[in-house]
């Protein structure tokens, strides 16, 4: 009788802490991040009017509740197989040499070249046909290290926000990126652009 009450609590002690084991292993393969504070609504960038022009299906929709992505291993491990996919897939060319003009051009890689909007675009389009809700894909603007501007697509998630670059393959939390953040669409509504609040370090770094 003893003997089977220590067996049974023995069972229970690995349990629990094959559970604590369990529970630490998902904790570190999905990381965490801060949220960007987003203020005002700011000037829409002429790039995405452009683009609603040409592909309207993309705009033409309506308001959606806020809904940040569920960010388990299995999300972690596509955010960043599209990430390496898109960026491995199109040929980086400027806006000049791509489109002959300066104005600023937003589109899907129809001839698999592009610049920072066209991979930002392509892996928000790839994310929503894998079932990413829209409204966690928010196309941003930002100031690169060379104070240039940049655009990114941020994936608004439980655990914060994450950065997908085409300058890099890895999928970063956006306060480690060392960019500057301008604006972004609101989680709502796409046509809808949100000015972002600057860190610490912006406000450091304009001194």
């Amino acid at each position: 009788m003893i003997a089977d009450r220590f067996r049974t609590l023995l069972i229970a002690m690995l349990a629990a802490a094959a559970t604590v084991a369990l529970t630490a292993t998902v904790q570190a393969a999905t990381p965490k991040a801060t949220f960007a504070a987003v203020g005002d609504e700011t000037a829409i960038p002429y790039g995405w009017v452009d683009f609603c022009g040409r592909q309207p299906q993309e705009c033409e929709q309506e308001a959606l509740p806020a809904e940040d992505l569920i960010l388990t291993p299995k999300v972690w491990k596509l955010l960043r197989a599209i990430t390496k996919r898109v960026n491995a897939a199109i040929e980086p060319v400027s806006n000049l040499d791509h489109w002959g003009t300066l104005a600023d051009h937003w589109d899907y890689p129809v001839d698999g070249k592009g610049d920072c909007k066209i991979y930002a675009l392509e892996k928000r389009r790839q994310l929503i046909a894998a079932g990413v809700p829209r409204q966690a894909l928010l196309m941003t603007i930002v100031r690169d290290h060379e104070n240039m501007g940049h655009a990114i697509l941020t994936v608004r998630t439980d655990k914060g926000d994450f950065i997908l670059d085409n300058l890099t393959d890895a999928v970063r939390p956006w306060a480690e990126t060392g960019y500057r953040f301008v604006k972004r669409q609101s989680q709502e509504d796409p046509n809808v652009w949100l000015s972002i609040a600057p860190t610490d370090a912006d406000r450091i770094g304009a001194r």
